[in-house]
């Protein structure tokens, strides 16, 4: 019987701020703040213990500025992160090599780009079943379609196609129209003014992406609440809507060196003790 290949392509990045702001402070032996990588650790360990977890990737935002940064002034930034979170983001991307996972630190790129071109690579590979995006950032639903899906890890939810219907009231592969009429705070993308969720939903279900929506309401197919003033305000934003768009589509092509075979998990290298006495966490390796 042929191996069932699960890839679980996660955002190390989310990982890391979410033990940050859930799991209790702790200081390691030599007073740094390490309760963000002990949770980290904690949290992957639960991962890597699932029997489906065969294949792991792990993407970080090293420097959380990337080319979109270039393109929009107001597009999100690491001002404002925590001192002690950002300090802890190279001792966290110790600690999942130290795992025995393939750790991808983003530069130029994002970790949701990084995770959308591993899904784009190892996706059509014959061997894999599934691949999991373990994340709950709106923007990798763009990539859900045949064998990928999104999994959010803390709600122990899967969206497939539909689950991503049902959620947003679009396709996967309108996510990036709707973020941009819609907005997304947490990367810094306005939207477009008078566009809702629900407005967005109902008109990019019928027209798919933004470009096909014409400025003149009276030719809309659909009918839509305060459909003049949306399209008076589509028309007089459209390269703000365009530009929005490029920010919220993932780009595949970031360079990833790895084989699907260079993903299998084999278990924790010989790093991790010396780096769990090193923030003093000694009872994770117990728990192993």
């Amino acid at each position: 019987m042929a191996e069932r290949v699960h890839v679980h392509l996660v955002d190390g990045t989310y990982e890391l701020f979410r033990s940050y702001f859930g799991a209790p402070s702790a200081k390691a032996p030599d007073g740094r703040e390490v309760g963000a990588v002990r949770g980290l650790l904690a949290s992957l360990g639960g991962l890597l213990r699932d029997e489906f977890t065969t294949h792991v990737a792990v993407a970080f935002d090293t420097v959380i500025e990337s080319f979109r940064n270039d393109l929009f002034g107001g597009y999100k930034t690491g001002e404002g992160m925590p001192a002690d979170l950002w300090a802890q983001f190279p001792l966290a991307e110790r600690a999942v090599a130290a795992l025995g996972c393939v750790v991808w630190p983003m530069v130029e790129f994002e970790a949701d780009d990084g995770l959308a071109a591993g899904a784009a690579r190892f996706a059509p590979d014959p061997r894999v079943e599934r691949v999991l995006l373990c994340t709950p950032d709106k923007d990798l639903a763009q990539m859900v379609g045949g064998n990928v899906v999104q999994f959010d890890r803390r709600r122990r939810q899967v969206y497939d196609e539909d689950g991503v219907y049902e959620k947003f009231g679009v396709a996967p592969g309108s996510i990036p129209d709707w973020l941009a009429l819609v907005g997304d705070a947490q990367d810094g993308i306005p939207g477009v003014p008078r566009w809702g969720a629900k407005s967005s939903a109902t008109m990019l279900l019928h027209y798919g992406e933004i470009e096909a929506i014409p400025d003149d309401a009276e030719q809309w197919r659909v009918k839509v609440r305060g459909a003049a003033a949306l399209a008076k305000s589509l028309a007089e934003h459209r390269a703000e809507a365009d530009l929005y768009k490029r920010l919220a589509t993932l780009r595949t092509d970031v360079p990833i060196a790895e084989s699907l075979d260079d993903l299998r998990w084999l278990g924790p290298t010989d790093e991790l003790e010396p780096l769990c006495r090193e923030i003093g966490f000694e009872r994770f390796l117990e728990s192993r």
